[in-house]
């Protein structure tokens, strides 16, 4: 009873020191919808420190897939940039990864850049907005993202500016 009871304690000591490795990982697919050949940088940063924890950069032929190395499913914001190869044109998009991100799906047309996000069953948490695209619930366009932050932002600013201030002062 008394090594049922030790190794029990063990594996919660080990669970809580590797808690990063036991998360998931997210599948990333790339189809391209192009005529045209285009070179991808994706970079993810980890939210709160901003330390990188991915970079991969591809060319991608014309209405080519494929497969790109899996990433981690923790709290992080991912940045696709495609290059036109013929201009010095270059669009990115940005979306945030959490535990509940079960895949990214990046599409390339001639005219742009999409980002699926799957989410699966904590999609409601992660974007009310994009609802009517259950299976794709927050697909992130460019001048979305640069003029209104809608996904973390808000809430880091609810919680910093109306919670603490009020609190301190009331006592």
């Amino acid at each position: 009873m008394t090594a049922v009871a030790g190794l029990a304690g063990c594996v919660e000591n080990l669970q809580e020191h590797y808690q990063g490795s036991f998360q998931g990982l997210v599948p990333i697919e790339v189809h391209s919808e192009s005529d045209r050949h285009y070179d991808l940088t994706l970079e993810a940063y980890e939210t709160g420190t901003n330390r990188q924890t991915y970079d991969e950069s591809y060319t991608v032929t014309a209405n080519e897939s494929a497969s790109l190395p899996h990433l981690d499913a923790t709290e992080q914001l991912l940045r696709v940039t495609r290059y036109a190869r013929e201009d010095d044109d270059a669009t990115f998009e940005e979306v945030t990864i959490t535990s509940s991100t079960k895949a990214v799906t990046v599409r390339l047309t001639d005219e742009e850049l999409i980002l699926d996000i799957d989410r699966g069953e904590g999609a409601d948490e992660a974007s009310p907005a994009g609802e009517p695209g259950a299976g794709n619930p927050e697909t992130n366009e460019s001048e979305p993202i640069d003029d209104e932050p809608s996904d973390g932002d808000p809430n880091e600013t609810t919680d910093e500016t109306a919670n603490e201030p009020s609190n301190e002062s009331a006592e």
